[in-house]
């Protein structure tokens, strides 16, 4: 006998009638340069259904795209529901591309309408005239919108409609987000996340094995909503019923202790750049700290240093919890917390890690010529991942390399262990190989980083006529300190191996970011081909 009630469809609206029936009076903080505004889950979810009555006004259907350029806030949360929800595809729009790039993603994913806050119109304004598919351009806020053109206010449009807007049913496997990885190589790839998958990853990040988000969090959501929806917290909260902190534009280390002090989150999730410049706040003395309310912080993007873990721990009792993911995987897919029965002198060992494989995803690890290797925690290869909410295509793009027999190739270089642990050596594209072995620039990186004296530290490999290739450690240390490449090397030949140690060193101003908050290595590559960094040698 076939049961009706166990097919019902997966949806994004699901997710949201969940919140504003059980979580009603649950909270959204929205900071803003005024103040905090507040509002209440039940209070989005009527606006979000009075944003879908605007836009089937405006003409959007279903399956076409709606973008969304906005800072982490109250209204892109409705967005976030408002337009799946309505069958429509959410568009996340990174705010720190590059204006060819932007332009690009819009016109490749087709966007019909773009919502966009005030306070990013000039950026918008650089592509306005490039954009070939969008009719309707929506503005959040109040600013001068004359260099958009023609636009339309969010406010208006909202009180225009009347809460009550249907959710239809629809097929869980229609598409719901798209989300465009960050381009660091040729123009940016889209992903696209069904209701099933959004639905299932939301599940995953409220088992207690993964992040464990629940009722009794309030989350301070560092991580922007155009990076793979906010790591999926946007709609996990709502599940949930865990509170949001959305910081807008206010992403330095002095305004984040302020929030955490006055708003008192529980969790938070952001990129390693984010928590080191925290840390210097912190050093900084010129706010006031109590990071009491924090149960934990999830740190993803790129490798967590030992040192970044060490520091929050011994100083302020704080869990520092690694997660691994990507555009691709939506992004959840390994989170570092130890097995249970870890002596507590032991736990740091495991939190290095790259990340545990999280129920529902499958992981491996191949050598170059596609053979999969021991899950021994020595074997050295590509991970490659398949599951529920793992992508198997791009949108409008073949890219056969990245797919290999119905398995998702990372980039990421590693080995993987008999209890499931990931460690990540390098990216295919910035690993090292000299005179024939691997050495890892994350490793590097992270062991640098550990002196008192460096703000933060990147390694790329340079041409090099003996070994073929070799690390170049460029370096910036922290206000008022100071170090030489000698003492840094010095530093490191106590940590690693010596065929390691950089010979090569340069003291920078600051390490070039990606539009996620990353190292670009692209960049520095290119300083470096251009003559453009003070290299120091130093040798034994």
């Amino acid at each position: 006998m076939k049961s009706t009630m166990q097919d019902s469809p997966l949806l994004i609206s699901g997710i949201l009638r969940h919140g504003e029936f059980v979580y009603a009076d649950k909270k959204i903080f929205t900071v803003t340069p005024e103040g905090v505004e507040v509002a209440t889950y039940f209070e989005v979810s009527k606006r979000a259904e009075r944003l879908a009555a605007a836009l089937q006004r405006l003409g959007v259907q279903r399956g076409e795209r709606v973008g969304t350029f906005m800072w982490n806030n109250q209204r892109h949360m409705e967005a976030y529901y408002a337009i799946p929800s309505m069958g429509a595809v959410l568009h996340t729009l990174n705010i720190r591309l590059f204006p060819e790039q932007l332009s690009y993603v819009i016109n490749h994913a087709e966007d019909k309408v773009l919502i966009v806050d005030a306070s990013l119109i000039p950026l918008l304004a650089k592509v306005r005239d490039q954009l070939t598919t969008v009719e309707t351009i929506i503005v959040a806020g109040s600013g001068d919108t004359s260099a958009l053109g023609e636009t339309l206010d969010y406010e208006t449009l909202l009180g225009a409609e009347r809460p009550g807007f249907e959710w239809p049913v629809l097929d869980e496997r229609d598409a719901a987000i798209m989300c465009y990885t960050s381009g660091t190589t040729g123009n940016p790839k889209g992903v696209v996340y069904s209701h099933r998958s959004t639905w299932l990853h939301s599940m995953a990040s409220m088992t207690a094995n993964s992040i464990g988000l629940c009722e009794r969090d309030r989350c301070l959501l560092i991580v922007p909503m155009f990076h793979v929806n906010a790591w999926g917290a946007a709609f996990t909260a709502m599940f949930a019923g865990m509170e949001l902190i959305m910081p807008q534009m206010f992403l330095q280390g002095e305004p984040i202790l302020k929030m955490v002090r006055e708003l008192r989150p529980s969790i938070s999730l952001g990129v390693p750049t984010i928590w080191n410049d925290v840390l210097r706040a912190i050093d900084a003395g010129t706010e006031e700290v109590d990071l009491s309310s924090l149960r934990g912080i999830l740190v993803g993007g790129s490798a967590l240093p030992r040192y970044m873990i060490e520091a929050f721990r011994d100083r302020f009792g704080i869990d520092l919890i690694q997660g691994w993911g990507m555009t691709e995987t939506s992004p959840l897919a390994a989170v570092s917390i130890p097995p249970a029965g870890t002596p507590k002198d032991q736990e740091i060992d495991y939190r290095v890690k790259a990340g545990r494989v999280v129920a529902g995803v499958e992981m491996r690890v191949c050598a170059e010529d596609g053979s999969v290797m021991p899950n021994d925690g020595k074997s050295v290869g590509e991970f490659e991942i398949r599951g529920p909410w793992i992508t198997g295509a791009y949108y409008g793009v073949d890219d056969p390399e990245k797919f290999h027999d119905g398995w998702l190739r990372t980039g990421d270089i590693g080995s993987l262990d008999s209890e499931g642990f990931m460690v990540i050596s390098d990216r295919t594209k910035d690993v090292i190989k000299s005179g024939g072995e691997w050495i890892s620039s994350v490793e590097l990186e992270s062991t640098v980083m550990a002196h008192p004296a460096v703000f933060e530290a990147a390694v790329i490999a340079i041409p090099d006529e003996k070994w073929q290739e070799r690390p170049l450690c460029c370096v910036v240390l922290r206000p008022d300190a100071t170090a030489s490449a000698e003492e840094l090397r010095d530093f490191l030949a106590q940590r690693v191996a010596k065929w390691w140690l950089p010979d090569s060193w340069a003291f920078v101003d600051a390490i070039p970011k990606t539009s996620v908050g990353k190292f670009d290595k692209k960049v520095l590559r290119q300083r470096f081909a251009d003559h453009q960094l003070d290299v120091v040698s130093v040798t034994a």
